[in-house]
Protein backbone atom coordinates (compact mmCIF):
# COMPACT_ATOMS: atom_id res chain seq x y z
CA UNK A 1 0.00 0.00 0.00
CA UNK A 2 1.34 3.34 -0.54
CA UNK A 3 0.37 6.25 1.49
CA UNK A 4 1.65 10.19 1.38
CA UNK A 5 3.08 10.69 5.09
CA UNK A 6 4.64 6.98 6.14
CA UNK A 7 6.16 3.91 4.33
CA UNK A 8 4.12 0.51 5.07
CA UNK A 9 5.94 -2.43 4.43
CA UNK A 10 5.09 -5.91 5.53
CA UNK A 11 7.72 -9.43 6.05
CA UNK A 12 6.35 -12.54 7.12
CA UNK A 13 4.63 -12.13 10.04
CA UNK A 14 5.74 -8.16 10.86
CA UNK A 15 4.40 -5.20 9.34
CA UNK A 16 6.96 -2.05 9.68
CA UNK A 17 5.09 1.15 10.03
CA UNK A 18 7.67 4.54 9.01
CA UNK A 19 6.86 8.06 9.48
CA UNK A 20 8.06 9.30 6.58
CA UNK A 21 8.38 12.98 6.22
CA UNK A 22 11.99 13.22 7.04
CA UNK A 23 12.24 16.87 5.64
CA UNK A 24 10.28 17.68 9.11
CA UNK A 25 12.14 15.46 11.11
CA UNK A 26 8.12 13.18 10.67
CA UNK A 27 6.38 16.29 12.44
CA UNK A 28 2.59 15.13 12.41
CA UNK A 29 0.12 16.85 10.24
CA UNK A 30 -3.61 15.57 10.19
CA UNK A 31 -2.99 13.31 6.89
CA UNK A 32 0.22 11.40 9.07
CA UNK A 33 -2.51 10.46 11.38
CA UNK A 34 -4.88 9.32 8.86
CA UNK A 35 -2.03 7.58 7.02
CA UNK A 36 -1.55 5.61 10.43
CA UNK A 37 -5.00 4.80 10.84
CA UNK A 38 -5.50 3.36 7.29
CA UNK A 39 -2.12 1.08 7.69
CA UNK A 40 -3.57 -0.19 11.41
CA UNK A 41 -6.30 -1.13 9.60
CA UNK A 42 -5.07 -3.33 6.98
CA UNK A 43 -2.60 -4.75 9.48
CA UNK A 44 -5.01 -5.84 11.73
CA UNK A 45 -7.08 -7.50 8.91
CA UNK A 46 -4.54 -9.07 7.81
CA UNK A 47 -4.16 -12.49 9.40
CA UNK A 48 -0.60 -13.01 8.62
CA UNK A 49 0.58 -10.28 10.33
CA UNK A 50 1.49 -11.10 14.15
CA UNK A 51 3.07 -7.82 15.14
CA UNK A 52 4.00 -4.26 14.31
CA UNK A 53 6.72 -1.94 14.54
CA UNK A 54 6.72 1.59 14.41
CA UNK A 55 9.47 3.77 13.51
CA UNK A 56 10.99 7.13 11.85
CA UNK A 57 12.56 7.08 8.41
CA UNK A 58 15.72 9.65 8.49
CA UNK A 59 17.49 11.26 12.01
CA UNK A 60 14.04 10.87 13.87
CA UNK A 61 11.20 8.82 15.41
CA UNK A 62 9.24 12.23 15.34
CA UNK A 63 9.44 15.96 16.81
CA UNK A 64 5.70 16.00 17.45
CA UNK A 65 2.75 18.44 16.35
CA UNK A 66 3.77 20.24 12.95
CA UNK A 67 3.94 23.76 13.80
CA UNK A 68 3.63 25.66 10.61
CA UNK A 69 0.27 23.54 10.14
CA UNK A 70 -0.75 24.11 13.68
CA UNK A 71 -0.01 27.95 13.78
CA UNK A 72 -2.82 28.17 10.70
CA UNK A 73 -5.65 26.53 12.43
CA UNK A 74 -8.92 27.99 13.33
CA UNK A 75 -9.85 26.25 17.18
CA UNK A 76 -12.81 24.50 15.12
CA UNK A 77 -10.10 23.04 12.90
CA UNK A 78 -7.32 22.41 15.89
CA UNK A 79 -10.53 20.12 17.63
CA UNK A 80 -10.86 17.90 14.30
CA UNK A 81 -6.85 17.53 14.50
CA UNK A 82 -6.67 16.72 18.10
CA UNK A 83 -9.97 14.05 17.64
CA UNK A 84 -8.70 12.52 14.95
CA UNK A 85 -5.38 12.29 16.68
CA UNK A 86 -6.53 10.93 19.67
CA UNK A 87 -8.73 8.56 17.93
CA UNK A 88 -5.42 7.02 16.35
CA UNK A 89 -3.92 7.20 19.85
CA UNK A 90 -6.89 4.61 21.21
CA UNK A 91 -6.68 2.43 18.28
CA UNK A 92 -3.22 1.69 18.97
CA UNK A 93 -3.67 1.45 22.61
CA UNK A 94 -6.54 -1.01 22.23
CA UNK A 95 -5.03 -2.68 18.90
CA UNK A 96 -5.38 -6.83 19.22
CA UNK A 97 -1.70 -7.55 18.11
CA UNK A 98 1.66 -6.21 20.01
CA UNK A 99 3.19 -3.10 18.38
CA UNK A 100 6.59 -2.28 18.77
CA UNK A 101 7.87 1.32 18.99
CA UNK A 102 11.45 1.78 17.32
CA UNK A 103 12.54 5.19 18.79
CA UNK A 104 15.13 6.70 16.57
CA UNK A 105 16.41 10.30 17.07
CA UNK A 106 13.95 13.07 18.82
CA UNK A 107 10.63 11.57 20.02
CA UNK A 108 8.82 14.69 21.06
CA UNK A 109 5.10 15.75 21.93
CA UNK A 110 2.58 14.02 20.05
CA UNK A 111 5.60 11.66 19.01
CA UNK A 112 6.76 10.63 22.10
CA UNK A 113 3.05 9.81 22.76
CA UNK A 114 2.89 7.78 20.01
CA UNK A 115 5.29 5.80 21.23
CA UNK A 116 3.75 5.62 24.57
CA UNK A 117 1.05 3.74 23.05
CA UNK A 118 2.48 0.77 21.93
CA UNK A 119 2.93 -1.86 23.66
CA UNK A 120 6.80 -1.84 23.85
CA UNK A 121 9.26 0.89 23.37
CA UNK A 122 12.99 -0.01 22.12
CA UNK A 123 15.20 3.32 22.15
CA UNK A 124 18.31 3.94 20.43
CA UNK A 125 20.50 4.91 23.63
CA UNK A 126 21.21 8.61 22.00
CA UNK A 127 17.49 9.17 21.79
CA UNK A 128 16.18 12.84 22.74
CA UNK A 129 12.71 11.73 24.30
CA UNK A 130 10.13 14.47 26.24
CA UNK A 131 7.22 16.55 26.42
CA UNK A 132 7.97 20.39 25.40
CA UNK A 133 4.01 21.05 25.77
CA UNK A 134 4.44 23.05 28.51
CA UNK A 135 7.07 25.79 26.81
CA UNK A 136 4.58 26.13 24.23
CA UNK A 137 1.87 26.82 26.19
CA UNK A 138 0.04 23.51 25.11
CA UNK A 139 -0.50 19.65 26.84
CA UNK A 140 -0.35 15.97 26.50
CA UNK A 141 -2.64 14.10 23.80
CA UNK A 142 -2.81 10.62 23.04
CA UNK A 143 -3.87 9.08 26.72
CA UNK A 144 -0.43 10.41 27.94
CA UNK A 145 -1.37 11.61 31.57
CA UNK A 146 -1.98 7.73 32.39
CA UNK A 147 0.53 5.75 29.88
CA UNK A 148 3.43 8.21 31.88
CA UNK A 149 2.69 7.62 35.17
CA UNK A 150 2.01 3.78 34.64
CA UNK A 151 5.54 3.66 33.35
CA UNK A 152 7.28 6.22 36.16
CA UNK A 153 5.01 6.65 38.57
CA UNK A 154 3.53 10.12 39.65
CA UNK A 155 6.67 11.93 40.70
CA UNK A 156 8.70 11.51 37.76
CA UNK A 157 5.68 12.00 35.27
CA UNK A 158 5.04 15.22 37.12
CA UNK A 159 9.22 16.25 37.07
CA UNK A 160 9.18 15.20 33.27
CA UNK A 161 6.08 17.42 32.16
CA UNK A 162 6.60 19.91 34.15
CA UNK A 163 10.24 20.72 33.36
CA UNK A 164 9.28 19.93 29.88
CA UNK A 165 13.16 17.93 30.02
CA UNK A 166 14.42 15.81 27.53
CA UNK A 167 16.27 12.74 28.66
CA UNK A 168 17.75 10.49 26.07
CA UNK A 169 17.27 6.55 25.41
CA UNK A 170 19.73 5.28 28.69
CA UNK A 171 18.06 8.00 30.92
CA UNK A 172 14.33 6.48 29.55
CA UNK A 173 15.32 2.86 29.82
CA UNK A 174 16.58 3.73 33.50
CA UNK A 175 13.72 5.06 34.88
CA UNK A 176 11.46 2.53 32.85
CA UNK A 177 9.76 4.96 30.51
CA UNK A 178 11.59 2.92 27.71
CA UNK A 179 12.01 -1.42 28.08
CA UNK A 180 15.65 -1.12 25.94
CA UNK A 181 18.04 1.20 24.69
CA UNK A 182 20.46 0.07 22.39
CA UNK A 183 23.59 1.90 19.86
CA UNK A 184 21.54 3.25 16.75
CA UNK A 185 22.72 1.50 14.40
CA UNK A 186 21.41 -1.95 16.38
CA UNK A 187 17.94 0.12 16.55
CA UNK A 188 16.04 -1.97 14.01
CA UNK A 189 17.88 -5.26 13.88
CA UNK A 190 17.02 -5.31 18.07
CA UNK A 191 13.44 -4.37 16.88
CA UNK A 192 13.17 -7.02 14.55
CA UNK A 193 14.44 -9.86 16.57
CA UNK A 194 12.06 -8.60 19.44
CA UNK A 195 9.00 -8.79 16.86
CA UNK A 196 10.29 -12.36 15.15
CA UNK A 197 10.50 -13.98 18.99
CA UNK A 198 6.95 -12.47 20.08
CA UNK A 199 5.57 -13.60 16.11
CA UNK A 200 6.64 -17.16 17.07
CA UNK A 201 3.60 -17.37 19.83
CA UNK A 202 -0.49 -17.36 19.64
CA UNK A 203 -2.05 -14.27 18.41
CA UNK A 204 -5.16 -16.04 19.73
CA UNK A 205 -3.27 -16.03 22.62
CA UNK A 206 -1.53 -12.41 22.50
CA UNK A 207 -5.12 -11.12 21.83
CA UNK A 208 -6.48 -12.19 24.84
CA UNK A 209 -3.57 -11.13 27.08
CA UNK A 210 -4.12 -7.68 25.28
CA UNK A 211 -7.43 -7.32 26.49
CA UNK A 212 -6.80 -8.55 29.89
CA UNK A 213 -3.99 -5.95 30.65
CA UNK A 214 -6.38 -2.81 29.54
CA UNK A 215 -9.57 -4.08 30.96
CA UNK A 216 -7.25 -3.98 34.58
CA UNK A 217 -7.44 -0.28 35.13
CA UNK A 218 -10.83 -0.08 34.54
CA UNK A 219 -12.85 -3.31 36.09
CA UNK A 220 -13.22 -4.62 39.31
CA UNK A 221 -10.51 -7.27 40.57
CA UNK A 222 -13.36 -9.95 40.51
CA UNK A 223 -14.22 -9.26 36.91
CA UNK A 224 -10.89 -9.11 36.10
CA UNK A 225 -10.63 -12.29 37.19
CA UNK A 226 -14.08 -13.78 35.81
CA UNK A 227 -12.38 -12.54 32.51
CA UNK A 228 -8.82 -14.82 32.92
CA UNK A 229 -11.05 -18.31 33.33
CA UNK A 230 -13.29 -16.92 30.15
CA UNK A 231 -9.78 -16.04 28.34
CA UNK A 232 -7.83 -19.42 29.41
CA UNK A 233 -10.50 -21.53 28.17
CA UNK A 234 -11.43 -19.44 25.21
CA UNK A 235 -7.63 -19.98 24.47
CA UNK A 236 -7.44 -23.77 25.18
CA UNK A 237 -10.48 -24.76 22.93
CA UNK A 238 -8.81 -23.45 19.82
CA UNK A 239 -7.81 -26.21 17.06
CA UNK A 240 -3.99 -24.73 17.57
CA UNK A 241 -3.88 -25.69 21.30
CA UNK A 242 -2.64 -29.09 20.61
CA UNK A 243 -0.33 -28.06 17.99
CA UNK A 244 1.29 -25.29 20.54
CA UNK A 245 1.81 -28.11 23.19
CA UNK A 246 3.41 -30.63 20.89
CA UNK A 247 5.78 -28.08 19.75
CA UNK A 248 6.79 -26.54 22.92
CA UNK A 249 7.37 -30.01 24.37
CA UNK A 250 9.54 -31.06 21.48
CA UNK A 251 11.60 -28.00 22.66
CA UNK A 252 12.23 -29.10 25.73
CA UNK A 253 14.01 -32.47 24.99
Amino acid sequence: MLFECILYEKEKNIATLRLNRPEVLNAMNRQLWLDLQSALDDAGHDRDIKVLIITGEGRAFSTGADLKESKTRTLEEYRDYLEKLQEVSRKIIRFEKPIIAAINGYALGSGYELALACDIRIAADDARIGSPEAKVNSSVTGGAFRLIQELIGPGKTRELLFTARNIDGREAERIGLVNLSVPGKQLMETAFRMAGEIAQNSSFSMRMMKKGLQMADEVSLDALMDFETEACLACVSTRERQASLEKFESRKK
